[in-house]
C-alpha cells in the first residue's frame, strides 16, 4: 500500500458503523490494528507516539488461575521470581476455596499487589463476603474485577457502594455510552478496556469518558499473542494514565509466532526501541 493510499484512509468512518454488532468487535480491532500499523510505518513513527507518546513503557501484572492453594502458593513464588510486582488471582467459584487461594498467594508473594478477578462468578453478596473474609485476614486487594454478571448493573453498583476496595467493570463495559451509564449510576470505580472487546476507536472514546468523569483506567486482554499485546502496550504507553495493566498472555503461551513490539524485563514492556509502527515481525 502506498503512502498516498494510506493517507486517504480515515479510520473512524471505516470502523464505527461496523462496531454496531458487538460480536464482530474483535475482527474490527484487527482491521484497525493493521491500518494503524501501516499508517505509522508510512510516517516513520512508532505507534505509541501516534497515540500521544505519554510514556515509553508499561508494567503488567500476571494471572494465577483457579488452582489449589498449594499450587497458587507455588505460582506466586514463581511469579515474584520473574520480577512481576502485581498478581491477578482468579476467583468467583466456591468462596472458601477462593479465600484459601488468595491467602496462599499472599503467603507466597507477601510484597506484591493483588487483584481479584471474579469473571462474573459471584452474586453481589458473595463478592462482599469474599472481600470481608479477606479483610479479616489482613488482605486488602488493590482491585476486584467484574464481581457479578455483566448485565447485573444494580449488583455491580451495590458491591461498589458497600466496599472500599475499588471495583472494576470488564464484561459490563464495552462502549463509551455503556461506560458513561455505569459511571453515572455509581456502579464502578475502574473500567477495564480491552481492545479486542471494543476496538481502538471505541477504546479511545471509553478512555475519554473515564477521564472526564475521574474514573480509573485499566487495560486487559483476552488470550492474545505478542502481536495484539504489543498493540495494547503501545496504546497504553501512548495515552498514559492507566492505573492497572493486565497484558500477561504472551507469557502464558507455549509458542508465539511473533517477535518485536517491545522489550520485556520482568513485568515491564518497553516500547522505546520501536522505530515505526508496532515493530512486530513474524518469527
Amino acid at each position: 500500500m502506498s503512502r498516498t493510499t494510506i493517507q486517504s484512509i480515515t479510520v473512524e468512518p471505516l470502523t464505527i458503523p461496523l462496531l454496531e454488532p458487538f460480536s464482530i468487535a474483535t475482527a474490527i480491532a484487527g482491521i484497525e490494528m493493521a491500518l494503524l500499523d501501516a499508517l505509522t510505518r508510512s510516517y516513520g513513527i512508532p505507534l505509541y507516539v501516534f497515540f500521544g507518546g505519554a510514556s515509553t513503557s508499561v508494567e503488567t501484572d500476571m494471572s494465577i488461575p483457579m488452582v489449589t492453594p498449594e499450587r497458587g502458593y507455588d505460582l506466586a513464588k514463581e511469579t515474584v521470581a520473574r520480577g512481576i510486582s502485581s498478581i491477578k488471582i482468579k476467583v468467583g467459584g466456591d468462596l472458601r476455596d477462593d479465600v484459601a487461594r488468595v491467602e496462599a498467594v499472599r503467603e507466597g508473594a507477601p510484597n506484591v499487589g493483588l487483584i481479584l478477578d471474579a469473571n462474573q462468578g459471584y452474586t453481589a453478596n458473595e463478592a462482599l463476603i469474599c472481600l470481608e473474609a479477606l479483610d479479616n485476614r489482613d488482605i486488602r486487594p488493590m482491585l476486584m474485577e467484574q464481581p457479578v454478571h455483566k448485565d447485573d448493573h444494580e449488583g455491580l453498583r451495590y458491591v461498589t457502594q458497600h466496599t472500599t476496595v475499588p471495583i472494576a467493570a470488564d464484561e459490563s463495559a464495552y462502549s463509551a455510552a455503556n461506560v458513561a451509564h455505569l459511571i453515572e449510576m455509581g456502579a464502578v470505580n475502574v473500567v477495564n478496556i480491552k481492545l479486542m472487546k471494543s476496538g481502538f476507536v471505541e477504546a479511545l472514546d471509553i478512555a475519554a469518558v473515564c477521564r472526564a468523569r475521574h474514573t480509573e483506567l485499566m487495560i486487559g486482554a483476552m488470550m492474545e499473542s505478542r502481536l495484539a499485546i504489543a498493540a495494547a502496550a503501545h496504546f497504553v504507553a501512548g495515552l498514559g494514565g492507566f492505573r492497572f495493566v493486565d497484558l500477561d498472555t504472551p507469557m502464558l503461551l507455549a509458542e508465539d509466532p511473533f517477535t518485536g513490539g517491545y522489550e520485556q524485563s520482568g513485568g515491564v514492556y518497553d516500547v522505546s526501541g520501536v522505530k515505526s509502527g508496532l515493530g512486530i515481525e513474524r518469527k
